[in-house]
């Protein structure tokens, strides 16, 4: 059944070598914001990667969204949960509970964890990588897995880097900025569905180049206003704000039944 490690031993992290995908959760502070999980594949080895007992990270692709990112980028934020699931063999479940970082393509961290040696050459030349997600590891947990179903891994998909690598023979043909997985990043992963910043080179470049980031969430314009400024969402008047309009309306309609009563009893006295 299920238990709880403070770090990850050999036998965890042998287990977690030989899975297929991954599960990454995270959310916003606000109670209004929307909790993200993105299911991801391991590529056997080529996205995931276990650091040591404490620490993990993967290869984060370019996609539609930037939740993940946002969330962690989001000022004392950071929280995020890694899950592996068994689909054959003996049911298992292991996450890993921490605090995640950012470390987006051509920044030194970024390089550094991606050095050229050979079998990870490939990785670091993959068309479409935008950031390493690192987790320190503050807790892990597993749980028994008896009702997850079993299933039986065909292959991984290509369809993600072959569209990368065709985006990028594109750009390098044209040369053209709006080509490139740039202004892919602008238009498409500098706002979370929440209205949140996204990748910062995302946030910039969509500045200065003047490119309006996509609204993701039916409806964001009229909840948000598709804003997130200082790390809190730009919402409706406050609970307090609430309950003090509601305590003063309560006191004028509490005086007014008052003075009803009042009127009536001197006319009553004056009756007599």
């Amino acid at each position: 059944m299920g238990k709880c490690y403070e770090e990850l031993n050999d036998t965890l992290i042998s287990w977690i070598n030989e899975q297929h995908c991954f599960w990454v959760a995270s959310a916003p502070l606000s109670p209004d914001g929307h909790v993200n999980v993105s299911p991801k594949g391991t590529q056997d080895g080529r996205i995931f990667h276990v650091v040591n007992e404490r620490a993990c990270y993967y290869l984060d692709t370019s996609g539609s969204g930037c939740e993940t990112i946002s969330h962690l980028y989001e000022p004392n934020n950071g929280r995020l949960t890694i899950s592996f699931c068994a689909f054959s063999g003996a049911p298992n479940i292991v996450r890993l509970w921490g605090h995640g970082r950012v470390f987006e393509r051509g920044t030194p961290e970024y390089e550094a964890l991606i050095p050229l040696d050979g079998s990870r050459e490939r990785a670091l030349n993959m068309p479409g990588l935008r950031a390493i997600i690192w987790l320190d590891i503050e807790q892990v947990g597993t749980s028994c897995g008896f009702s997850v179903p079993e299933y039986k891994f065909v292959r991984y998909r290509t369809q993600l880097e072959d569209f990368a690598a065709n985006k990028q023979r594109k750009f390098e043909r044209t040369g053209k900025w709006e080509d490139s997985y740039e202004q892919y990043w602008a238009w498409k992963n500098a706002r979370s569905v929440d209205g949140m910043p996204g990748l910062k080179r995302a946030v910039k470049d969509a500045k200065e180049k003047g490119v309006e980031p996509l609204v993701k969430f039916v409806g964001v314009e009229e909840v948000y206003g598709g804003r997130y400024e200082s790390g809190k969402m730009e919402e409706g008047p406050s609970q307090w704000a609430v309950l003090v309009i509601g305590i003063f309306i309560g006191m004028v309609i509490a005086l007014a039944m008052q003075t009803d009563r009042y009127v009536g009893l001197m006319r009553r006295v004056i009756s007599l």
